[in-house]
């Protein structure tokens, strides 16, 4: 079956409205998706609110059992998610059975966290009453996802959701909707009843969703994107004092320091730049390589990064797809022609392709100067931007000078000093000698700029519930 209509009330709806899924590789249309209006959304909220009766009464473990399921037939069809997600998203297709791999397990760690929702009961020092204090279901909730990890984030945000007792309606990004979609068949077939998980792809983004946003049936706005998206996004929340959960845009330092393992750096970094091809929140942004070190750094990851294979990101031998449209690509080369223009030298990659697709070469910057426009906002593409330091508390200032807080890179073997970098690092999560912080049992998210609230870990079921308080005399 072609499941590219709307997904409401476990039902396929047809809408007059239809856009086009291009495929970054080849720039050819691989299909038309319906559209949602407001009257779609309508009939989404309607059906959400009368599903999550059900399903918020139900056990916890009942709850578990379907997110179990639903963990088991995703990781019978990795292959198929990953395909699709190359497809519609651009990504190699190692990077894309990673992503489907991720997706699955907030599926399993739901799961189990769904029956864990502990409250405690004590007595109250002063007045001798019982304290009992619960969480409950915080209600419906929308969920805004984007293109980059077109499986992995929707999946991030219903799995908590529906393990706190909540029902969703998704707005997944008009460029990457395909594999969200085709995430619904599943779910029906894990035991999801009709109307708890509802899809609105729609060319109508900002309209749709602040038309939920002001609807009183909605308590809950889960958002992954830009800042400035997610400040517009606020602001709506803000008229019905809902809760939000914010993961948003980052500006990630590497802090390579001169007794790090080199292996060990480069690899790090390699993983931390490349992964999904740099289009992350998560990826390295401003690389800062001390001194003594940046020659023989900047040498061998401009060998590693040369050595990745471009191309279509169905073909297995492939490491490096396409970005995801052309206003990407063209923004990752103005970044690299700035940052020349300013005074940074290529040390491998940094010319446009000819011919069809969305790409970009893995690029090396070295001597790249503070007032390029590449340090201070995210590339969001394969170009590594080195830059150099002297002394510790020169490169500390230099990290968190930003208004973004998500993600930051520690490498040394001088794990003492480290760990001491790290708590100084005003951000969300710091990645210690390794270049990956994303897992499911951890609490995904940033400070400052870079947003409100974590996904993932404990704290990511939280997200979707609200903390009653009884007093009580027995």
């Amino acid at each position: 079956m072609d499941y590219t209509d709307l997904y409401i009330n476990g039902t396929w709806r047809k809408t007059s409205e239809r856009f086009d899924v291009i495929n970054p590789a080849t720039e050819e249309v691989l299909t038309s998706v319906a559209s949602a209006d407001i009257a779609d959304a309508d009939a989404a909220l309607d059906a959400a609110q009368e599903a999550m009766i059900d399903w918020a009464a139900r056990t916890p473990r009942q709850r578990s059992e379907v997110l179990r399921n639903a963990w088991e037939l995703m990781t019978a069809q990795l292959e198929d998610f990953a395909h699709l997600i190359t497809l519609e998203n651009g990504k190699a297709r190692a990077d894309a059975m990673g992503e489907a791999a991720y997706a699955a397990e907030f599926f399993r760690w739901f799961a189990e966290e769904a029956v864990r929702a502990d409250g405690m009961i004590t007595h109250a020092p002063a007045s001798g009453a019982r304290i009992v204090v619960q969480h409950k279901p915080a209600g419906l909730a929308v969920l805004v996802t984007p293109w980059n990890y077109p499986a992995a984030m929707g999946t991030r945000k219903i799995a908590p959701a529906l393990a706190a007792g909540c029902a969703v309606i998704i707005k997944p990004a008009s460029e990457t909707p395909l594999t969200m979609l085709a995430l619904m068949p599943l779910l029906t077939e894990a035991g999801v009843p009709p109307g708890l998980v509802n899809v609105l792809p729609s060319r109508r983004t900002g309209a749709l969703v602040d038309h939920m946003l002001h609807d009183p049936r909605v308590r809950v706005v889960s958002f992954t994107g830009s800042t400035g998206v997610g400040r517009k996004l606020l602001k709506g929340a803000a008229d019905q004092v809902l809760k939000p959960a914010m993961e948003l845009g980052g500006n990630a330092p590497v802090v390579v320091f001169e007794d790090a393992d080199m292996d060990v750096a480069i690899d790090g970094t390699m993983l931390a730049k490349m992964r999904n091809l740099g289009e992350a929140c998560t990826a390295a942004n401003r690389i800062y390589v001390h001194e003594s070190i940046a020659e023989e750094f900047t040498r061998n990851l401009s060998t590693a990064m040369s050595a990745l294979k471009m191309g279509d990101g169905t073909d297995a031998s492939v490491d490096v797809g396409p970005l995801v449209n052309a206003e990407t690509r063209d923004k990752v080369a103005e970044f690299v022609a700035d940052a020349v223009t300013k005074g940074a030298k290529i040390e491998c990659g940094g010319t446009l392709p000819t011919g069809k697709g969305f790409y970009y070469p893995p690029t090396v910057l070295s001597n790249v100067p503070e007032t390029a426009d590449c340090v201070h906002d995210e590339i969001f593409g394969p170009v590594a931007a080195i830059q150099t330091f002297r002394d510790q508390e020169e490169v500390i200032a230099r990290a968190n000078d930003t208004e973004y807080g998500l993600v930051a890179y520690v490498f040394s073997s001088d794990f003492k000093r480290a760990l001491q970098v790290c708590e100084r690092l005003d951000y969300g999560m710091v990645g210690l000698n390794r270049g990956l912080v994303s897992d499911p049992a951890a609490p995904f998210g940033g400070v400052k700029q870079s947003g409100l609230g974590r996904e993932g870990g404990h704290e990511g079921m939280l997200e979707f519930m609200e903390t009653q308080y009884i007093s009580a005399n027995w």
